[in-house]
Formats: C-alpha cells, sequence, structure tokens
C-alpha cells in the first residue's frame, strides 16, 4: 500500500488525524466536522483547525477541507489511512494470536507500533498470521492494495425487539467497556439473544448456549455491532 512517508510529510500525528477522520466519515467518506475531530483526537478545535489547513495546503493534499464545511480526506490520504488501520490491525492480530496479549491491551500497544513498521515487517505479520481478514475484535483488516471489506452489522444499541444475532465485532473505544464484554462471552462469531426490558433502559443477553443473562448498559451496547440471524 506504497503511500510514501518522507514524500508526504506524515508524521505520527498526521496518521492519527488522517486516521480519525477515516473511522469518522465512515465507509461513504462523508465530511467530518471540526468538533468531532476535535472530540476524537482529544484537543483543541483550533488547533485541528490549523492541522487541516496544512495538510490541505501540501504539494500532494491528504485531505479535503473548507471552512464551515468540514473535512474528507483526499485520495492519498483515504489511502494512506488504510495503510496505518491495516498496520494497526494487523499487529492487534499479532499480538493477540502470537505473543498472547490480552484483548483489552492490544489497541493501546498496536497505536504506538502502527507508524513506524515497514511494508516488509508487515508482509511479514500478514504471512505469519495466514494473511487474516478481520483482527481479534471483528474488525476488518485492509488488504495490501488499500481494499476493505463492508460489513453489513448494526449496534446493539439500535435492537429495539427481542431477537437472535451473530457478534460481528466489539469496539476497542474504552477498555472498561470492552473487559466487561469480554467477560460475558461476547466476542465475534458468538450468537447473542437478545431481550428486551433491562431496568437500566440497556439489554439483557445471553451469549452461545449459556442460560446466564446479562445486564448491559446502552453505553456498553454503543461498542457490540452484531447481524441478525434469518428466521427459520
Amino acid at each position: 500500500m506504497p503511500v510514501g512517508r518522507q514524500a508526504n510529510g506524515n508524521t505520527e500525528s498526521v496518521d492519527n488525524y488522517l486516521k480519525a477522520i477515516f473511522y469518522l466519515g465512515g465507509p461513504e467518506g462523508l465530511r467530518v466536522t471540526i468538533k468531532a475531530l476535535a472530540v476524537r483526537l482529544s484537543v483543541a478545535p483550533a488547533s485541528v483547525t490549523n492541522m487541516l489547513q496544512k495538510l490541505a495546503a501540501a504539494p500532494a493534499p491528504l485531505v479535503e477541507y473548507e471552512r464551515h464545511r468540514g473535512v474528507q480526506l483526499s485520495s492519498p490520504g483515504k489511502r494512506r489511512a488504510l495503510e496505518v488501520v491495516r498496520h494497526h490491525r494487523l499487529i492487534e492480530t499479532f499480538l493477540y494470536e502470537v505473543l498472547d496479549y490480552p484483548l483489552d491491551e492490544v489497541h493501546d500497544e498496536a497505536e504506538r507500533l502502527e507508524h513506524f513498521i515497514s511494508e516488509r515487517f508487515e508482509e511479514r505479520i500478514a504471512a505469519k498470521l495466514g494473511h487474516p481478514k478481520i483482527d481479534p475484535h471483528g474488525h476488518s483488516i485492509p488488504t495490501m492494495e488499500g481494499e476493505m471489506a463492508a460489513r453489513d452489522s448494526m449496534l446493539l444499541a439500535d435492537v429495539v425487539q427481542a431477537g437472535t444475532f451473530v457478534i460481528d465485532s466489539v469496539s476497542d473505544r474504552d477498555v472498561h467497556n470492552l473487559r466487561l464484554i469480554e467477560a460475558c462471552g461476547i466476542t465475534p462469531g458468538a450468537t447473542l439473544r437478545v431481550k428486551k426490558g433491562a431496568s437500566s433502559g440497556g439489554y439483557s443477553v445471553t451469549v452461545g448456549r449459556s442460560p446466564k443473562a446479562f445486564e448491559l448498559s446502552r453505553d456498553v451496547a454503543q461498542d457490540v455491532r452484531i447481524v441478525p440471524l434469518p428466521k427459520a
């Protein structure tokens, strides 16, 4: 996924901006507001504006920025964002499957390493893992060519009726939530049965064949993506 680091002046900070815009803009590449980007990166809106102006004014612009209209990635910016996402998710998978890292620790380690691995190292990791398509959280891993499979899933928090689902992925945005999710056995590929009516306004769920019910808050439910099972 060759987007030259030196040629585009990429730094760790720039990579983080590109990745945040990619996540917030979603598969459609929607425009992202300064406020949303500032919250995601935990920086002041003025600092976000300053960085975006620099990225948009570069000889090979990584973003398309217009005042009051927000920002979206340019084609080179999207390629670089996908490269960093690929690095991150491959590293997470390597840490989890080969080095036996706990699931709630792989994200932070990958955040530190994702910017600096070479393409050769990336290829060796992928080959060692058998060229995986998803990471331990269930998220798609972009290919070397910068393509990423679309995932047709929904948030558990958007479920309005009882039903049976397959867990698609879990978010790593909140370590506390991730630990709780893992303790409940909520992992990609497992079956999740949902019953409405948790006392806190959340969800009562069972996982797999276990009859044990877990009460999940709406905040935790925001971190679980699921796919409905077709009715028999």
